[in-house]
């Protein structure tokens, strides 16, 4: 359609302001391959001219090429269009047509709006729409809304095709390092041994470890490299070489195409409300297809399911799905592997220091966790502990030679594979090294632009190549001092003196959980007050249960036992504090400590279990000082204690003090030894007193 027959729309307002026209295309690929499209929003600017426009005013907005138009977010060309009309600077927007201004409703309908406000009309290959119109802005409205329907479409075929191509397997995704696609379109190992070779190595490792740290250990401590593939930008493709770490390992380990299985439909892209996307993890359950077996793998399925098992058991967390979890730092040596016998939850770990060191209590908190509750059940495992390396010590000593003979193997194998490694990485620097040489021989050499740099590149390839030489020559000499004659007799020597080696202090407490692990599966324990039940359920399905008497308490332990404390009631009914102890000493009973008892010690007892004293008592049944019988009777005290040394008065003497109490008689008794007896002068009377 001409452009005179909407040129009624274009006023001299418009005309004031300038036009704008607006290319963009979807995709690089797009800008790339669909030309004749680009052509095509480019040659509207000569639209404006023909409505009246000069050129120099007309300003084409091109930054947005190779940008999907599903939102604004990251569109700088349409952000400065929009804010351009807004300010009103803006007479007309040329665009080829709605879906290259944008495919969103949001973004489309927040244009026309600004549009209508600021009177700037919309151009399209259609015609020219003026937005404060109802009927344009209507019809303008109704192509936003079929625009954004086009894009779901186009997505429902493209996701349709994908998805029932990947349920047969034959869709063709990006392969993970170590797996390449062949000419026939078929999933293969990768070629190249070197990289083959790293990823077996980090299986087999984890498979003798069980723990993804170790295996950055490994690789750190033995110098290998681990490859990583280029999957977009310049060198798409490439293999690079370089250290690995703990979160590329959890990567190689998750990814099932390394047990040879198709996966489609792991990951799920969401957006936040600010737009920006988010990769999710989508449980295995809700995965679109897997198919097992589907090519060539590193690893057996069977083996993928033991890893994912060992890296969820690996992460802390609460709960019986963390029972067995790896061994980790602390002297608790069944960390990990103690079950509640009346819960069935997980028993977990607390460390406390104490004179003797760390010591380890093992506690189930699970319902004090989940549900504010009391907790089941906690002791010190320190006795368990002991018990259970005891029992292990009978399993383990009839087998400790074969498994001498196992770790030999082991360790040479393991060093026989990182050498093997440390060999190809130093082919693949050779071969850089010469490719680096073939390149500087090949080049002119006037050309000292270009020679100069591929000199100095093949001076840094050789000098790697020296480098790793050196390094492989030192951790060469290293396997060989531990392969020696003298590594393997002390290899045998272990397996011959395994407790002792199991009971060295230098012996690290992770390696000892790492050897319990191989033979117990968990420990189900019940304690009660003085008991400790524990259910040892082995590898292979056999149980075995042993019973111990528990921890006690360290006030428990000084407490003197009830059979002490009642002959100490008992005696203190004749005898005083100093007698009560001789006779306890006589009788064969101690202290906690099975220490000989003194008088100290029996009055603190007597104090602590409140017992009344030997002079207490006899003050309860009756008996009276010198002094209060001597008032009583109104006699002198020196009458008191003749009567007593007479036997007239019952006494009882206090040990130590030499004091006496005295029972009081009746007053008829007195009078008896009284009679007979000469009357004393009243001299000799005073002198008596």
């Amino acid at each position: 359609m001409s452009s005179e027959s909407f040129s009624h729309k274009v006023t001299a307002d418009h005309l004031r302001r300038d036009a704008y026209l607006y290319v963009r295309q979807s995709s690089l690929r797009q800008v790339l391959e669909n030309t004749e499209s680009t052509q095509r929003q480019y040659a509207l600017r000569d639209r404006a001219v023909a409505l009246g426009w000069p050129l120099e005013r007309v300003h084409t907005i091109d930054n947005d090429l190779g940008l999907s138009g599903a939102a604004a977010q990251n569109r700088d060309g349409f952000q400065h269009l929009v804010s351009q009309v807004a300010m009103g600077r803006a007479g007309i927007v040329l665009g080829l047509e709605v879906s290259r201004l944008a495919r969103n409703n949001a973004d489309w309908h927040r244009l026309l709006e600004l549009a209508a406000l600021s009177h700037t009309l919309v151009l399209d290959q259609d015609g020219i729409y003026d937005p404060a119109h109802f009927n344009d802005r209507l019809l303008l409205g109704l192509k936003g809304a079929m625009s954004e329907a086009e894009l779901h479409i186009l997505k429902a075929r493209l996701q349709g095709g994908m998805r029932n191509k990947a349920s047969r397997g034959e869709l063709e995704i990006p392969l993970p390092v170590g797996l390449i696609y062949a000419p026939n379109g078929a999933v293969v190992l990768d070629p190249d041994a070197q990289v083959r070779g790293a990823l077996q190595f980090l299986f087999d490792t984890y498979r003798q470890t069980g723990a993804a740290s170790a295996v950055v250990r490994r690789f750190e401590r033995e110098g290998v490299s681990f490859p990583r593939r280029l999957q977009r930008g310049l060198g798409k493709g490439d293999v690079l070489w370089g250290a690995i770490d703990h979160r590329r390992i959890t990567e190689v380990l998750h990814n099932p195409r390394y047990a040879g299985a198709f996966v489609y439909g792991r990951r799920r892209t969401s957006y936040d409300t600010e737009l920006r996307s988010h990769l999710l993890e989508v449980p295995r359950e809700q995965w679109h297809t897997l198919i097992r077996d589907a090519h060539p793998g590193y690893i057996t399925w069977d083996e993928f399911e033991r890893n994912q098992d060992t890296l969820r058991r690996n992460s802390v967390s609460f709960g019986i799905a963390a029972r067995g979890s790896q061994p980790r730092e602390g002297v608790g040596l069944l960390q990990g592997r103690v079950v509640c016998g009346r819960c069935g939850a997980r028993m977990r770990t607390r460390y406390q220091q104490a004179a003797s060191g760390s010591l380890a209590t093992y506690q189930c908190v699970e319902a004090a966790v989940r549900r504010a509750a009391k907790a089941c059940q906690s002791f010190q495992g320190r006795g368990l502990d002991a018990a259970i390396s005891a029992l292990l010590m009978d399993k383990v000593a009839p087998a400790a030679l074969e498994v001498a003979v196992q770790v030999h193997d082991e360790i040479a194998a393991r060093i026989e594979q990182a050498d093997a490694l440390r060999r190809k990485q130093l082919e693949g620097a050779r071969y850089d090294a010469d490719l680096a040489r073939r390149r500087y021989l090949k080049v002119d050499p006037d050309n000292r632009l270009v020679a100069d740099a591929l000199e100095a590149d093949w001076n840094d390839r050789l000098r790697q190549i020296t480098a790793l030489q050196q390094s492989h020559d030192v951790q060469r000499e290293a396997d060989a001092k531990t392969l020696d004659a003298q590594a393997r007799e002390r290899i045998a020597d272990i397996a011959l003196n395994f407790p002792r080696v199991w009971n060295d202090p230098r012996t690290a407490s992770v390696e000892r959980k790492r050897m319990l692990a191989l033979l117990i599966e968990d420990v189900t324990v019940v304690a009660d007050r003085t008991h400790i039940t524990a259910g040892i359920r082995w590898r292979g399905g056999q149980t075995s249960s042993i019973r111990l008497a528990r921890n006690l308490p360290i006030g428990m332990v000084r407490k003197t036992t009830p059979e002490v404390v009642a002959a100490i009631d008992q005696l203190l009914e004749s005898c005083s504090d100093a007698q009560v102890a001789k006779r306890l000493n006589e009788m064969g009973y101690g202290n906690w400590r099975q220490e000989p008892f003194t008088y100290l010690k029996v009055r603190r007892l007597r104090r602590a279990y409140k017992l009344s004293s030997h002079y207490e008592r006899l003050r309860a049944r009756g008996f009276l000082a010198a002094e209060e019988i001597a008032k009583k009777l109104g006699v002198c005290v020196a009458t008191v204690h003749h009567w007593g040394h007479r036997g007239v008065l019952h006494r009882e003497v206090l040990s130590g003090s030499g004091h006496c109490l005295y029972l009081p008689p009746d007053q008829s008794t007195l009078v008896r030894p009284a009679i007979g007896r000469p009357r004393k002068s009243a001299a000799q009377n005073h002198s008596s007193t």
